[in-house]
């Protein structure tokens, strides 16, 4: 009986393939030890790409496509599928669709609205308001976002800055409107989500909308001209895709079990907001749900870790970006603490630079030649991003001189221009990058950007003030910074902490509110005659090594107290809640 290599002979490989398979073997082996991120980078750059590609593709076909039509498309094909859910109530993408027809319908009739025209909204987490943004969007109106925590001067900025004809008010924010329709431009026209109104010229919303009919407005009013045409002002943050779990406020005790409820897979954050939940008492069954995905920024690597470590295999995608800005990163490798990685490919399509910064004078460090100076890796810059065609600045709604402070010229080469983001960020050896620190005017408390010029202005309001110099200082295991106002008194008067505390809470919105004022006889100025922060920031609010008088808003008491080393301890160790 012959073999089975008689009946079944085995062809002979060429002599190049097993040296082939070697090379192939050895080239990933190089790979993973040279290059480890190389196949999760390409996926990612290519995700990229396809996206820009058919961005473009609308554009040379003259179609822009927006999120209403990508919204009115679905509800098309999935009319029946849940697009909110808010309350417990179920909103799918048919009623959605239906209730902003009618919103369109009512401004149609009732206002004499022109494509182009903006509307402005001041309404909190509520389904109407996404029915009021797709039925102006419908009517080919410019939609501005406000955000319904800002108050007073702040808030009529806001407004004046979008030029709005119609100015659209929720329900439980009746108070806030009543403290600016006195100052309010006469031209705007105020609109109310009620069936009555006690405000003189002031018009109503739910009884118009009840009555309205569902048909669709013609499609032609909402078509967009061109990628420069504008579709929204935003003055706070947001994003809804899919299904979208919706709810007026944010609980830290009932989120998973919501998560649960739903059958919730992406979660939204701020870095508070996973500080919140790994703040909770530990329960049973905390990994028993089906988010695997969290998508925002601003989490803290020791609340990252806890986070994963308690609720599970969930992929945290931190992002860097602003609204207005020309530059991203989205950490697509879950590496921690990171916003994201750059490449030679990204930085082809999109291109930044990290530059060194003077932080006394505050401005970027330029050379006996005049140009600015790339830091090395591992070391901190002032994120700037380079505007061309590809990569516009469009600048701010109504204000050219704040649009002119973000742009840098001349910064490497004559002819240049950059956009400034006023973040500084560290790149390390594997070209991870990681946010560092907020320069200039603004820093973050509570998820929020807060204004240090806005918060001074209102407190030199009070007639015992004489200047105000507002910064942001680290706080133990809390996400970005609390405010603290450095305060000089005019001649002959004390500080009266009753009247800045109802200043403050009137005219502020809470989370702009300083936790902390340090009384100072003269304000220590930079060489370009700028109020000197850094040292302040530096120095914090420990009575311990502050002679200055000091001062703690303490909420429970309703009042600003004096800061001593008992209240900084209680601070420091979390029983003092801020």
């Amino acid at each position: 009986m012959s073999g089975w290599d008689d009946l079944y002979p085995l062809p002979m490989l060429p002599s190049w393939v097993p040296g082939a398979a070697a090379g192939i073997v050895s080239l990933l082996v190089i790979q993973q030890l040279l290059f480890p991120y190389f196949w999760a980078d390409l996926r990612y750059l290519l995700k990229v790409l396809m996206y820009g590609l058919r961005v473009e593709m609308y554009r040379l076909q003259g179609r822009i496509v927006t999120v209403l039509d990508k919204f009115v498309k679905l509800a098309e094909k999935q009319p029946h599928r849940p697009f909110l859910i808010y309350e417990g109530k179920v909103h799918t993408y048919r009623d959605v669709d239906r209730r902003s027809n009618r919103v369109a319908q009512v401004f149609l009739h009732h206002a004499a609205l022109k494509k182009g025209d903006t509307v402005a909204l001041l309404m909190g987490n509520e389904p109407d308001f996404i029915h009021m943004w797709f039925g102006l969007a419908k009517l080919g109106c410019v939609v501005a976002f406000l955000n319904f925590n800002v108050r007073s001067r702040s808030l009529l900025h806001c407004v004046s800055s979008c030029e709005p004809k119609i100015l659209v008010v929720g329900a439980d924010l009746l108070g806030t409107l009543e403290e600016i329709l006195p100052n309010l431009q006469k031209d705007i026209s105020v609109w109310i989500m009620t069936k009555d109104s006690t405000f003189p010229s002031v018009r109503t919303l739910l009884d118009k909308i009840e009555a309205a009919s569902e048909d669709p407005v013609p499609v032609n009013r909402r078509s967009a001209n061109n990628l420069k045409s504008s579709v929204l002002y935003i003055f706070t943050s947001g994003t809804t895709g899919a299904t979208c779990v919706l709810k007026k406020k944010f609980s830290a005790s009932q989120f998973w079990s919501d998560c649960k409820k739903y059958n919730v897979t992406v979660i939204q954050y701020i870095g508070e907001l996973c500080r919140y939940l790994c703040s909770q008492p530990v329960k049973e069954g905390e990994k028993n749900h089906k988010v695997r995905l969290a998508v925002g920024n601003g989490v803290r690597n020791d609340v990252w870790r806890e986070f994963l470590d308690r609720f599970g295999a969930v992929k945290i995608c931190e992002f860097y970006g602003a609204t207005e800005g020309n530059i991203c990163f989205m950490n697509h490798t879950g590496k921690i603490g990171s916003v994201g990685r750059t490449n030679f490919f990204y930085k082809l399509f999109f291109p930044f630079d990290l530059i060194k910064y003077d932080f006394q004078k505050d401005e970027p460090i330029r050379n006996k030649h005049g140009w600015c100076e790339k830091v090395k890796k591992g070391e901190a810059g002032l994120l700037i991003s380079k505007v061309n065609a590809k990569n516009p600045f469009f600048g701010y709604a109504g204000n050219k001189r704040h649009t002119e402070k973000k742009l840098l010229c001349e910064v490497f080469k004559k002819g240049d221009l950059y956009f400034n983001t006023g973040d500084l960020m560290v790149q390390d050896h594997e070209n991870f990058l990681y946010f560092w620190d907020r320069i200039g005017d603004t820093f973050r408390w509570k998820g929020e950007n807060v204004a240090t010029t806005e918060v001074s202005d209102v407190i030199v309001m009070l007639d015992f003030i004489q200047e105000a110099n507002v910064y942001g200082v680290s706080v133990p295991d809390h996400e970005g910074k609390a405010g603290m106002a450095s305060l000089i008194l005019k001649q002959n008067t004390s500080l009266d902490l009753e009247q800045m505390y109802k200043q403050v809470v009137t005219y502020l919105p809470s989370y702009a509110c300083p936790l902390f004022l340090r009384v100072q006889e003269k304000m220590e100025m930079t060489g370009t005659f700028k109020q000197q922060k850094f040292r302040l920031v530096d120095e914090g609010f420990n009575p311990s090594t502050i002679s200055d008088p000091l001062y703690f808003l303490d909420n429970s008491k309703k009042a600003y107290v004096l800061l001593t080393k008992e209240v900084h301890e209680m601070i420091l160790s979390g029983k003092m809640k801020l």
